[in-house]
């Protein structure tokens, strides 16, 4: 048993409950609501029902947490080794492998069904799909067997987008399918940016993140054509898509430019690791705002600004 001695008895009922809410790793499931709303902003052309937006988000939660945790019970051979992990709840003994499933299934059952009743089938479903998908083919085949892990595997990281336009229209159109694109393109400059920053920890536990097996160069190469590619196309929502507007365009060029700066900045410098953590860093920022960008993009009080801006040209003119 790797657990500790640390008895669950000698908890107090709120360091139970804060357990059991560091397993749902609480720190990357907002990046997947942003994704979820940004979806739905456009799928409703800026007039989201604030119910449904609720539900949706709320059921994404439930899902999120339930993958996350499920991913902290198969990994918790390689959390006690790590030294950045080894405090999480179960390496530490304050949760118990077998509690910590129930809760997981428990928190799967309340997302589909929440989405289910309350939104629809289809977005139950692709919520649901994003747990399988995280933890089958991601943490149980990928993770420890292929450096294209994180690649592959960002296509659970990805679905959050589908299931926000889903829950909106109950279709999956080609603009849900390019959202779902973005995201799971920008997830490999994202993540291997952070694996740089501790590839001496995956080499320690044997896990084939790019940075230990194929070196610094190799990756920073690959996030810079990532990149490349993700930013150009955060482009086509634009055009030829048409699925947002002249704003969206301006703010996700401009984000894409940094973004493009950045990773030509580590290209410069692999070894750099400060440079890697402002990559990192910017990826979290770039992805919110791009989503904010959506959002601004969609509301209708932004298209009639655009029209009397527009109208007040054609009068000086």
């Amino acid at each position: 048993m790797i657990e500790t001695n640390v008895s669950r008895q000698n908890q107090t009922f709120l360091q139970v409950i804060q357990s059991y809410y560091q397993l749902t790793k609480p720190r990357i499931i907002p990046l997947l609501l942003i994704t979820t709303a940004g979806s739905m902003w456009i799928a409703a052309q800026g007039q989201v029902d604030p119910l449904l937006l609720l539900v949706t988000l709320t059921g994404g939660t439930l899902a999120a947490a339930s993958a996350q945790t499920i991913n902290c019970i198969y990994d918790r051979d390689i959390d006690y080794d790590m030294e950045r992990t080894r405090h999480r709840p179960i390496p530490s003994g304050k949760v118990q492998p077998r509690d910590a499933l129930i809760f997981a299934i428990a928190l799967a059952v309340m997302s589909f069904t929440l989405l289910a009743v309350f939104a629809n089938l289809l977005a139950a479903c692709l919520a649901f799909s994003g747990i399988v998908f995280y933890v089958l083919i991601y943490t149980h085949w990928l993770k420890r067997h292929s450096t294209q892990n994180i690649v592959i595997g960002g296509a659970a990281g990805a679905i959050p987008a589908l299931v926000g336009w889903a829950a909106v229209t109950g279709t999956l159109s080609w603009a849900a399918w390019l959202l779902f694109a973005i995201v799971f393109l920008w997830t490999p400059p994202h993540f291997w940016a952070l694996a740089l920053m501790i590839r001496d920890d995956y080499a320690k536990v044997g896990i084939p993140m790019l940075p230990v097996v194929q070196g610094d160069l190799a990756t920073v190469r690959q996030i810079w054509y990532y990149t490349l590619v993700t930013v150009g196309t955060t482009i086509l929502l634009f055009y030829p898509l048409h699925a947002s507007g002249f704003v969206y365009a301006t703010i996700a060029l401009s984000l894409g430019g940094l973004f493009v700066h950045k990773s030509w900045r580590l290209l410069q410098s692999p070894e750099d690791r400060t440079v890697a953590r402002e990559l990192f860093l910017y990826s979290i920022s770039y992805m919110m705002l791009l989503c904010l960008g959506m959002v601004i993009d969609s509301l209708p009080i932004t298209h009639h600004l655009i029209s009397m801006v527009i109208s007040q040209l054609h009068l000086i003119s």
